[in-house]
């Protein structure tokens, strides 16, 4: 995608503010979710990109011969369903085919003669549009090509701008101050004024690609600490384009990714799950099975249990400074086909609620109501079950996990005699 270019046509929406006031105006909920709808987009066009240049390197993508003519860069339909199944991109041929699909829908793959309006698990030959010269460079392409651009440089710097900053006790990466990464456009001559810079990050903003810290406040020239919420360096997961095309349910509906376990569902098998958290359900224990080549969670028949429960809510300072109430445990957790085998709930600090008996979190002495302090070495301590989802699901198979296990003197748990 880098041998694309293309001037980014900056919406009204982003021009430079007038007064300080709206520098540190509050983005309203409805901006954010246009900008998380954004940033889906472009996971989608990174996400295509990456799996064109794997093609390439692995000679998927090749000439072939058809009839008395020779066509360039081509990819054979239902060898490259093989492939993605092979290389467990996808359980199975018809998920392949849905995964090639977000992709043809968002036109970045075609049919050879443009036959074909759906991508087939046929003998076909289709080619990338960045192959062969006919991709429509929309917005969002070109601010993702853009900020792509940037943020290579970026890391590719010894003094990198983009670092590990604090805020209000949390740590984040890719992290940087408004006003220096103006001075880094401007020196570095992607933009030509400090207005440009800032409308160019106002842009970025608006596709989901940088944020705030909190994800609140729109971007300005100051000392507010700002993010790349995008990694265009990371090694995508092609199923993920599946959950990108998908409008979000409730997290409590049957069709939701964070409920105990779907059982036939389009989107990533993963063993980290998460439950909605307003009604307290006691923890359960989880058996699994795989069939189809797809595995599933099912809960086992009811059998009476003693377990332990929080019996009252434990806070992210009393955390802080645990003293004698809480052992400090650090566990790696390499995750298997199915995932990590552990479900967990709270709005910050989250707590581990459900474990595969069989699973790797357990194998690693997770327990149930352990608090989760660090994932990979990001303190997590006020994160909410989402967020710590969306960190572990986008990160690598072994994880660093510090949790905090309750002692008999915290006062924090009771025992209860349970059905699970």
């Amino acid at each position: 995608m880098s041998s694309l270019e293309t001037e980014i046509p900056v919406p009204e929406a982003t021009e430079s503010p007038s007064t300080a006031e709206d520098k540190m105006a509050i983005l309203s909920s409805s901006y954010q979710k246009r900008a998380e709808v954004y940033k889906k987009q472009i996971e989608v066009i990174l996400a295509g990109d990456q799996l064109r240049q794997r093609l390439h390197n692995e000679r998927i993508i090749k000439e072939r011969p058809q009839s008395a003519s020779a066509y360039a860069n081509m990819v054979v339909a239902n060898e490259l369903v093989g492939w993605l199944v092979k290389n467990r991109e996808a359980p199975d041929r018809e998920t392949a085919v849905k995964i090639m699909q977000v992709f043809m829908s968002a036109d970045l793959i075609h049919h050879a003669r443009d036959d074909y309006k759906e991508f087939e698990d046929l003998m076909l030959l289709y080619r990338f549009r960045d192959d062969d010269g006919t991709l429509n460079v929309t917005e969002q392409i070109s601010i993702a090509l853009k900020s792509q651009r940037i943020f290579e440089k970026m890391m590719a710097e010894e003094d990198c701008i983009l670092q590990v900053r604090e805020e209000n006790s949390v740590q984040y990466r890719r992290t940087f101050i408004g006003s220096q990464i103006l001075d880094w456009l401007v020196d570095h001559e992607e933009v030509a004024t400090r207005d440009d810079g800032e409308k160019l990050c106002r842009t970025m903003l608006q596709y989901g690609i940088i944020q705030h810290v909190s994800g609140k406040h729109q971007f300005s020239d100051s000392d507010m600490l700002f993010r790349f919420a995008i990694n265009p360096r990371r090694r995508r997961k092609f199923i993920e384009v599946l959950e990108c095309t998908s409008s979000e349910p409730r997290p409590d509906s049957p069709d939701s990714p964070f409920c105990l376990r779907k059982l036939s569902s389009d989107l990533p098998r993963i063993g980290f799950v998460v439950e909605n958290e307003p009604v307290p359900i006691p923890p359960a224990v989880l058996k699994r099975s795989a069939s189809g080549g797809a595995s599933s969670y099912t809960v086992n028949k009811p059998l009476t249990q003693v377990i332990l429960v929080p019996k009252r809510p434990v806070t992210v300072e009393e955390l802080r400074t645990p003293g004698k109430m809480y052992i400090l445990r650090t566990l790696s957790i390499m995750g298997d086909a199915v995932g990590w085998g552990f479900m967990a709930r709270g709005t910050g600090p989250t707590y581990i609620h459900t474990l595969d008996p069989t699973g790797p979190a357990i194998v690693s002495g997770m327990k149930v109501c352990q608090f989760i302090k660090s994932v990979n070495g990001i303190n997590c301590l006020h994160l909410d079950y989402h967020t710590i989802y969306k960190r572990i699901v986008a990160g690598p198979r072994l994880l660093i996990m510090e949790v905090l296990e309750p002692t008999e003197g915290s006062n924090c748990l009771v025992e209860t005699r349970v059905p699970v």
